[in-house]
């Protein structure tokens, strides 16, 4: 088949590469625009242009995919279908009416769960046990098309974010490619998503990695592997920021050292980390980053960092 692909940062990349290697003709691949990286503000290739330059596929970066310069464009390209993977834009009916089978969009969560921007990270913050990928036929809106093929993906008990997205990546490309050919044969009927079921997630920001401590061990435990490994989830410490990597819950802390501590306060150091309290249990540190120093086993800060019990962590660096 031929194919126009359009996807930016690493996600996207797998599914460019399974269709590849599976031998469908790429025709093209669009990208978002390259963006200035560092002081030196040289402009960066996205991961998907990287990735097609490298495999000398002609490559197209529109500021904005919906202007009539880019419509007019794309609709020289006769391709069978369009594969979308993290584009980053909404595409405009104009354009997914352009291929023969239709734009489809390969999506990071078990659609209509988690519509939106995160859907990845949201699943480890969130506690689910399964995730997965859904092909969906594009409609105008976000995340709304009529589905098409889904594949699950059970997260491991210490899954991050980061973990979790790898495995996505490659899922999502090998069910793009078994989407595109049995779509091809006619063997799939598109179901509409039910509306009722249908949960957005917003995009994940560096504020939100801010501890609060008065939330739940498992809660925080959660939140620490989801924004792992950007933004992080952090807290601070003597008027420096501190990243938390890896925590364990504790669920067989003494009661009544719990409840004599606040939330956010060291309750017990050893060779192995420390223990915090939190609004309900507490959690083990196992992996930390002090601003300014590289990431370490919570026993190895202690080496060179004294902590007390009674130490209290704080939202702010004052």
């Amino acid at each position: 088949m031929k194919v126009v692909f359009m996807g930016t940062p690493d996600f996207a990349v797998e599914t460019l590469k399974a269709i590849y290697e599976a031998g469908h003709e790429i025709i093209l691949v669009v990208s978002q625009p390259d963006k200035p990286k560092g002081r030196s503000g040289k402009l960066q290739m996205t991961p998907v242009k990287e990735w097609a330059v490298a495999n000398n596929l002609p490559v197209y970066q529109p500021i904005k995919i919906r202007s009539e310069e880019s419509v007019e464009y794309l609709s020289q390209f006769k391709a069978d279908v369009f594969v979308v993977a993290a584009f980053g834009q909404i595409l405009p009916k104009v354009i997914l009416d352009m291929p023969r089978l239709g734009c489809v969009n390969v999506h990071g969560s078990l659609l209509p769960k988690y519509r939106g921007a995160a859907p990845i990270q949201w699943a480890v913050i969130n506690g689910e046990r399964v995730s997965g990928n859904t092909t969906m036929l594009m409609g105008p809106g976000l995340d709304d098309g009529d589905m098409l093929l889904k594949s699950e993906v059970v997260l491991a008990e210490d899954e991050t974010g980061g973990s979790l997205f790898d495995k996505l990546a490659i899922d999502g490309g090998k069910l793009a490619v078994k989407t595109i050919e049995a779509l091809d044969r006619g063997e799939i009927t598109p179901e509409p998503q039910d509306e009722s079921q249908a949960t957005h997630v917003g995009m994940i920001k560096k504020e939100m990695g801010l501890i609060d401590w008065g939330k739940p061990a498992v809660e925080i435990e959660r939140l620490i592997r989801g924004l792992n490994p950007w933004p992080s989830a952090f807290t601070f410490l003597g008027g420096k920021s501190l990243k938390l990597w890896k925590a364990k819950v504790l669920s067989d802390v003494d009661e009544s050292i719990l409840n004599q501590a606040k939330p956010g306060t060291i309750i017990e150091v050893n060779k192995n980390g420390f223990t915090v309290a939190c609004g309900a249990s507490a959690l083990a540190v196992e992996e930390l980053q002090l601003e300014g120093k590289k990431r370490m086993a919570a026993a190895d800060f202690l080496r060179g960092y004294q902590l007390e019990v009674g130490t209290g962590f704080t939202n702010s660096r004052e």
